[in-house]
């Protein structure tokens, strides 16, 4: 073999080698879900940090989805909102044809409601993650990101998980997303369609739908009205700031492995007793407001995520807990009108049947 043959020969394999490592550029991102919590935040952040991107947000506006998250991003060009189903074949195919990558954060989420409806669950969470497997498939996306969640281990007394823990779902809820998961990554192994999956803890932040812990406990607060807390209160959840999250989920995009999961957490391990706390400490409201009810069914006692694999990658969170949690309980405190329009209707009823004792 000559020199030059040679020389050939080793920098193809250099590049072989360093290939999956390179960053990965996207112009077109559809996001599913993104009307949603994390989704909306997510879209603010990418507009916000990378001028050259488009987006094309679908969303069906279910009751968590809530155009007024992204007002502010409305007129911007470079965004376009799609009012639609994942679960819609037609639709995902021609959206997931116009973009370079996917981030499906489009699910139903909210355990308790899995409990008295699980079949909504399957069907947005299992069968619209197909639909949209499907088309980036069918297209070639250059990658598609899955949003997952630490639920889908289980719960654990000691330690914490790491992502290649047997997946444990203990409600119909975190079943969907471990569902969703592993069709995802079988899509990787079958089709080489690059997929990347990532496992969050608990989010909080701005933007929450209040039925959820620390958006539901501040908004009632501010009305002097009961905090639910189920059981003995004492259930543990680490805590992971919205913000670091989408910073993680936009590092994972440019820099992380084909058929890879990442954890993705706080390192904010919080009793529910000491969330209750913290709020009513920081408005400055009684600790009478605190209710004691019946506690969930299968309710799991503790999660908890190792993040060193992520972090090996190059993130981690860079908001303090104390810094956030005040950050967004004022964000609650001076955008009254955002939330007092959702705690009625459908929610009110909601919340009347699900914490019959107050």
């Amino acid at each position: 073999m000559t020199f030059s043959r040679f020389f050939f020969t080793l920098k193809f394999i250099v590049l072989i080698v360093h290939y999956p490592n390179e960053e990965f550029c996207v112009q077109t991102l559809l996001v599913t879900g993104g009307a949603g919590f994390i989704g909306s935040n997510f879209i603010r952040h990418m507009l916000k940090t990378h001028e050259d991107i488009r987006i094309i947000n679908l969303d069906k506006l279910t009751y968590a989805g809530n155009p007024e998250n992204l007002k502010d991003m409305a007129a911007d060009p470079r965004y376009r909102f799609v009012h639609g189903d994942i679960c819609d074949g037609i639709l995902t195919d021609a959206l997931v044809r116009e973009s370079d990558a996917v981030i499906n954060f489009a699910a139903e989420s909210h355990v308790d409601r899995s409990i008295g409806k699980p079949d909504d669950f399957i069907q947005t969470d299992i069968f619209g993650t197909f639909q949209l497997l499907e088309a980036a498939r069918k297209h070639g996306i250059g990658r598609f990101i899955q949003i997952s969640t630490d639920e889908v281990y289980g719960s654990t007394e000691d330690g914490c998980f790491r992502e290649d823990d047997p997946l444990m779902p203990s409600s119909p809820y975190s079943a969907s997303k471990a569902g969703a998961d592993r069709l995802a990554y079988s899509y990787f192994v079958t089709y080489r369609l690059p997929v990347v999956i990532t496992r969050a803890s608990n989010n909080f932040g701005p933007y929450q739908y209040p039925e959820k812990l620390i958006s539901l406990f501040v908004t009632n607060a501010l009305d002097d009205l009961p905090l639910p807390v189920y059981g003995d209160g004492l259930n543990v959840r680490d805590w992971l700031f919205v913000l670091d999250h989408c910073e993680a989920i936009d590092f994972i995009l440019r820099k992380g492995e084909d058929g890879e999961a990442y954890n993705i957490g706080g390192g904010n391990e919080r009793t529910n007793l000491e969330i209750t706390d913290i709020i009513l400490q920081t408005l400055g409201k009684p600790d009478s407001l605190k209710k004691f009810v019946e506690d969930r069914k299968g309710h799991d006692r503790r999660y908890a995520l190792s993040i060193e694999k992520i972090e090996k990658l190059g993130w981690r969170p860079r908001h303090p807990f104390g810094e956030a949690m005040r950050e967004t309980i004022a964000w609650y405190r001076d955008n009254r009108p955002w939330w007092e329009k959702l705690k009625s209707g459908e929610y009110l009823a909601y919340y009347k049947k699900q914490y019959q004792t107050l």
